[in-house]
């Protein structure tokens, strides 16, 4: 059975939407992955974040894209690569990551109600 998550629970989370600034392979992570530069603008500024995104993403059609992302969870070490932000998907047919994002374009850093 799925856990009943409050509205505080979800208050807390900060998910914010931004642009990829630039957008790298990630030989090094354990499974396929990209390393990402995400630019939510204003006083968040650019954030760095891995992703399993290699099944139906190129690390050089990513960049321009926007992006929705957790922005404060703390930094992950992935391979030696701090992950600061939680980019957001969901999964295809089979299992691959499909990005969430915004159905028009907006400003970076707009905050998710």
């Amino acid at each position: 059975m799925e856990r009943i998550a409050s509205i505080e629970d979800f208050d807390r989370l900060d998910i914010r939407v931004g642009t990829v600034a630039d957008a790298q392979p990630f030989p090094e992570a354990r499974k396929p992955s990209i390393r990402l530069w995400v630019d939510f603008g204003g006083t968040i500024g650019v954030k760095r974040s891995s992703a399993q995104l290699t099944v139906h993403y190129a690390p050089d059609r990513l960049i321009g894209r926007q992006v929705i992302a957790v922005v404060n969870f703390p930094p992950r070490r992935i391979a030696g690569f701090e992950s600061e932000v939680l980019v957001l998907g969901v999964p295809d047919e089979n299992g691959a990551v499909v990005l969430l994002k915004p159905d028009l374009r907006v400003p970076d850093g707009g905050k998710m109600f």
